[in-house]
C-alpha cells in the first residue's frame, strides 16, 4: 500500500494496518487537538469551518513557504475536511484501489453514500497550489445532496481534477 509522507502508519498490535475509517479518524481528532491547543481556530467539523481550512490554505499560500514545507499541514486539513464529509454528508473513509490512487495520488479517500469517492487531500494540496477557484466549503456546498445512481467504486464525475 502506497502512503504519502505525511500519511501515519498506524498498526494494530497484530502488527496489521489499521482500517482507513480508523485511522483518518484518529488523525483528524489529533490535528484538531494540536491545532486548536496553539490556535483559536474554529474547528468543530461543521461545513462553516471549511471556511477556516480556505482561510488557513490561503495563509500557508501567502506565507511564500513551498507545498513541502507545509505537507504535513496540508495532510492534516486534508484530512480534517474528509472527516467534515464523513461527519456532515455520510461519508465513509476507504483504501483506494489501484486505480483510485493512480487517478488521485493519495491511498485513501472518502466514499459518499451514492457511490462517488472523492480525494479530500488532494483537494486542499490543489487550494494550496491554485487559490480561491479551489474552495473547500464551496466545493462541500456543491457535492452534498447531488445525487447520482450507485456505481460500485464510482470516481466523481470530474474525475482527479475536481474530486474533493
Amino acid at each position: 500500500m502506497e502512503r504519502t509522507s505525511a500519511e501515519p502508519e498506524e498498526r494494530t498490535r497484530a502488527g496489521r494496518r489499521l482500517p482507513a475509517d480508523l485511522r483518518m479518524r484518529r488523525h483528524a481528532a489529533q490535528f484538531v487537538r494540536d491545532v486548536t491547543a496553539h490556535n483559536r481556530l474554529p474547528l468543530d467539523y461543521s461545513v462553516a469551518s471549511l471556511r477556516v481550512v480556505d482561510f488557513v490554505i490561503d495563509g500557508l499560500r501567502k506565507s511564500g513557504r513551498d507545498q513541502a514545507a507545509v505537507a504535513h499541514v496540508l495532510f492534516g486539513l486534508g484530512v480534517y475536511a474528509g472527516e467534515v464529509l464523513v461527519r456532515r454528508a455520510g461519508a465513509e473513509w476507504v483504501e483506494f484501489d489501484q486505480g483510485q490512487r493512480e487517478l488521485f495520488g493519495r491511498p485513501v479517500g472518502v466514499r459518499m453514500p451514492d457511490g462517488r469517492v472523492w480525494n479530500p487531500l488532494g483537494k486542499v494540496v490543489k487550494r494550496f497550489e491554485l487559490g480561491e477557484r479551489e474552495s473547500l466549503r464551496t466545493f462541500y456546498l456543491q457535492l452534498h445532496g447531488r445525487a447520482r445512481a450507485q456505481v460500485p467504486g464510482a470516481v466523481g464525475a470530474d474525475g482527479a481534477s475536481d474530486g474533493l
